[in-house]
């Protein structure tokens, strides 16, 4: 039996089962081995009901001495309620909606249960568990209750697969793989796993999944978190390695008349940062090895000046460049942009996007591909099977984490040799998780702002104080100005609370933006009408745009000036950042108003960090103390696996252990058959390209 084997090899899986398992994305052996507990009940000790006291959490066992059963509700919801004794008190536990265990509850047979007790609806001081994590009826006389106790798994489960199910497919397994049934090879290597003192696979997922003590339970997490990040850092370092060896690049020449008129033809001097971003592209394009660069800058620090200058060095070495952006109209910016700067020197600039029609994509794609283009600027459009290069040496993509590793290596198949790689991401990312989300990418950071971008000023302010700062955008769009106002939601939900961005826009323009022409854009709208109205404010014609976070990879509107975020506490400190990158983008102050309820205290200290700084990469660090790791992983990923034990921001000193050891395998023989065979199962998706080599 493998790891690899579909989960209904297990005893008790049929296929009904089955496809409720794979809801839970458990479709396979390694699936379940891997289920991690999200939580441990630790049912060791027994509480006598007598001891017990409203609102602990505690394990109790007693016999039932009483049942019943009564309906409720329009809908006749069954209520299932046992009265247990163990001689020191009496503790109702009571079900809702399981008829089915009335077989099972019969008076006088032996129960232990787990829960939170709380006092009984109407009970005169009876206490009751109705909120059960566990419980398990015991119809062997003989058993032991005590023996039945312990440090219990507590998993993420669904509707129609419970925790006891969970737990008992979980023992089968380990039983199977500790029988020598199930092969549960080792995938770290006898050095590493001696030098880091790291417990053996299995015996790290029997101590994961059943502990004895809490000390079990932090050596096996420990082992099994190294674990996944030494196979993403290997997975990254190997990728890395081959293709330094195994590739031949393009060895672009220093750096000509062509490229020195655009430098000199810019209307500013490059920052410091800038500067020696382009330094690291200038060394990489010129050696033989692919460059594969990540430039990391704060929204509006000029990386896509670089990224222009980086493919003006491609075009005047003879080869062609492209640029991939994640929307239409941000593609049709920077064509727009690169025209104007490139076209005057001789440089053929084209744009290609999904919008063409069939007869003007096909004359594109004869362009490309007899090199009467030199750049191309698209969307996803460009990785179509019919697109093909003459001579492509350079690929550029823009708001990297909005595209997979497997498309942008689509990308780079597009020419005859292996093109150099620039991917850039206005989302500043902690250092800690740039190891490993762009573990095989050399990376440059900018973090100054060009001279004279104005800062922008922010404010968080109540609910109570809406109608002036509405006053007040009205001031500034009669002074000529444009405005953004953001809010999470499209449509009204009455279980929120929140205001959507439908009822705003009906609020503001039939009251106080009343005859000002305003527009509406969110999600559900159909991409050509998205790109329309975001075409009208981008030329002015619109004046006030109601928005969801559609707008957090936009436009560039030097003209906006002013954004309100309604119900700010709602989003992440990442995500209001990249909102309030939409503005100061122009020689205009600009301000930023947060309108938010701080109910909790994160909140409060998010909305507080949100006012004092304007700094992307403190704000990054911030959002993963406050929010953990989830939030950058959910949004910034760009093919790489979730984690499923491992956290970044907890365990950032396993992080830089299973680094050097992943550096020092792939440095000793990156042909480890357990480590490639680990990857295959668990990451082939992610790292195809090194498994099938």
């Amino acid at each position: 039996m493998e790891l690899s084997d579909d989960i209904e090899v297990l005893k008790g899986v049929g296929p009904k089962k089955a496809q409720q398992l794979h809801g839970l994305g458990l479709c396979s052996l390694f699936d379940l081995l891997t289920h991690f507990p999200r939580s441990y009940e630790d049912q060791s000790s027994i509480t006598p009901i007598g001891r017990l006291e409203a609102g602990e959490r505690a394990t109790v066992a007693g016999i039932i001495t009483g049942l019943q059963e009564k309906r409720a509700g329009r809908r006749g919801m069954v209520i299932l309620t046992a009265t247990i004794s163990d001689g020191t008190g009496f503790l109702q536990l009571t079900w809702f909606n399981q008829k089915f265990l009335k077989q099972k509850l019969k008076t006088g047979r032996r129960i232990f249960a787990s829960g939170r007790t709380a006092y009984a609806y109407g009970g005169q001081g009876q206490l009751a568990m109705s909120q059960m994590t566990s419980f398990e009826i015991v119809e062997d006389e003989g058993a032991d209750m005590e023996a039945k106790c312990g440090i219990l798994p507590v998993y993420s489960a669904g509707e129609n697969v419970k925790q006891s199910m969970l737990r008992a497919l979980t023992e089968q397994l380990l039983g199977l793989a500790e029988a020598g049934e199930l092969a549960v090879p080792e995938v770290i290597p006898e050095g590493v796993r001696q030098q880091y003192g790291l417990l053996p696979r299995l015996q790290a997922c029997r101590q994961i999944h059943y502990p004895e003590d809490r000390q079990q339970v932090e050596k096996a997490r420990y082992r099994l978190a190294f674990e996944e990040l030494y196979l993403i850092q290997y997975g990254l370092m190997l990728l890395k390695k081959r293709r330094q060896e195994r590739q031949q690049g393009i060895r672009f020449a220093s750096c000509g008349s062509l490229t020195g008129g655009v430098l000199s033809s810019l209307p500013f001097r490059l920052t410091d940062d800038q500067q020696n971003a382009w330094q690291d592209i200038c060394n990489d394009m010129e050696r033989p090895v692919p460059m594969r660069r990540l430039v990391q800058g704060d929204v509006g620090s000029g990386k896509t000046v670089i990224a222009m200058l980086a493919l003006v060095k491609a075009v005047e070495n003879g080869f062609q460049g492209a640029m991939m952006a994640p929307t239409e109209i941000l593609a049709r910016q920077h064509f727009e942009s690169f025209s104007g700067s490139l076209e005057p020197l001789g440089i053929r600039v084209a744009l290609l996007s999904g919008r063409l029609t069939k007869k003007a994509k096909q004359e594109m794609y004869d362009r490309l591909a007899a090199h009467e283009i030199d750049i191309v600027i698209g969307t996803h459009a460009l990785i179509q099977e019919d697109v093909s290069f003459a001579n492509l040496g350079l690929v550029v993509t823009d708001e990297q984490h909005r595209f997979g590793i497997n498309q942008r290596a689509v990308l780079e198949k597009k020419g005859r040799l292996v093109p150099d790689v620039l991917v850039m991401t206005a989302t500043p990312i902690p250092r800690t998780l740039t190891l490993t989300v762009y573990g095989d990418l050399e990376v440059s950071l900018i973090r100054q702002l060009p001279p004279g971008r104005k800062p922008v000023r922010t404010f968080v302010r109540g609910r109570d104080r809406r109608e002036l700062i509405y006053k007040f955008v009205l001031e500034e769009i009669k002074k000529g100005r444009q405005a953004y106002v953001v809010c999470p939601l499209i449509e009204m939900n009455e279980d929120s609370g929140l205001s959507s961005a439908q009822e705003v826009y009906e609020e503001l323009t039939g009251g106080i933006f009343y005859g000002i022409k305003c527009g509406l854009v969110h999600g559900k709208l159909k991409q050509k009408e998205k790109e329309e109205l975001m075409q009208e404010f981008y030329e002015g014609k619109i004046k006030l745009l109601v928005a969801t976070t559609v707008i957090e990879v936009g436009v560039n509107v030097p003209n906006a000036s002013i954004m309100v975020v309604e119900n700010a506490q709602r989003f992440g400190l990442a995500q209001l950042h990249q909102l309030r990158g939409r503005i100061g983008r122009g020689e205009y102050a600009s301000y930023c108003i947060f309108v938010a309820e701080e109910r909790t205290e994160a909140a409060r200290q998010r909305m507080e960090i949100m006012e004092r700084t304007t700094d992307g990469f403190v704000l990054a660090e911030e959002d993963l103390k406050l929010r953990g790791p989830g939030q950058f992983f959910g949004s910034m990923q760009h093919g790489l696996p979730d984690l499923k034990i491992a956290d970044v921001g907890q365990d950032i000193d396993i992080l830089l252990r299973a680094r050097q050891a992943a550096m020092e395998t792939v440095k000793g023989g990156e042909g480890l058959p357990e480590v490639l065979a680990a990857l295959q199962l668990q990451y082939r998706e992610q790292f195809f390209n090194i498994t099938e080599n």
